[in-house]
């Protein structure tokens, strides 16, 4: 498969088209940054490797094997993020670029010894869950920060924004994953919450809120 390839499996994987669900055309093309006609074009061939299903007017959504090579790429990715944290001291809102370029190695041998090197994790920087090489994955039970009660605490598990503006955001006010996030309260204005971490105070935007996930404590 060539690269170009590789990242359309990967964003109909990513916006929900794995599940027998259809994403449109125009989703798809949106995410991908070109044009309807070019996704209808990479759809056609991807079909005949028979990655996906093409409907005519309606969408596409990918077959066992498209999934199967979507969670691959993915499992590459996620790993290579891992590596460039915690071997090359990376911080979490530089890897992604990186990662995108390395996911494309072929070498399942080099992989799987990626995979060992870093004692298997379970989950990436952005607290995403990495696929086995068979393909299966924990997901955590978790919900976005605003959508939690108040008050409430919850264990910071990951981010719906990997953006590097967001990370840097977080970093630079502190909020880390694992961190015990209580909510204290919310403004009936803006939905902007008052949070503490630790001994801090914070207020935060609704914004950040939804692009927060966390596990609620029992």
């Amino acid at each position: 498969m060539t690269r170009a390839e590789e990242n359309y499996i990967k964003a109909i994987f990513h916006l929900g088209g794995h599940g027998g669900t259809l994403i449109s055309t125009n989703a798809l093309a949106a995410e991908m940054e070109t044009k309807p006609s070019s996704v209808t074009d990479m759809a056609k061939r991807l079909g005949d490797k028979q990655l996906l299903d093409y409907v005519p007017y309606q969408g596409v959504c990918l077959t066992q094997k498209g999934v199967k090579t979507a969670l691959a790429v993915i499992r590459k990715h996620r790993l290579w993020e891992v590596f460039l944290v915690k071997k090359l001291d990376f911080t979490w809102d530089e890897v992604h670029e990186v990662a995108e370029q390395l996911e494309h190695i072929k070498s399942e041998k080099l992989i799987d010894k990626l995979d060992a090197l870093l004692d298997f994790p379970k989950y990436d920087p952005h607290g995403d869950p990495i696929p086995t090489k068979n393909g299966e994955f924990l997901e955590r039970d978790k919900e976005l920060l605003s959508d939690i009660p108040i008050p409430s605490s919850g264990i910071c598990l990951g981010v719906k924004d990997t953006s590097a503006s967001f990370l840097k955001f977080l970093d630079k006010n502190r909020i880390a994953l694992g961190d015990k996030i209580t909510v204290m309260e919310k403004e009936a204005f803006d939905d902007s919450l008052r949070i503490k971490i630790g001994n801090r105070e914070l207020q935060i935007s609704n914004q950040i809120a939804t692009n927060l996930y966390v596990k609620i404590e029992a």
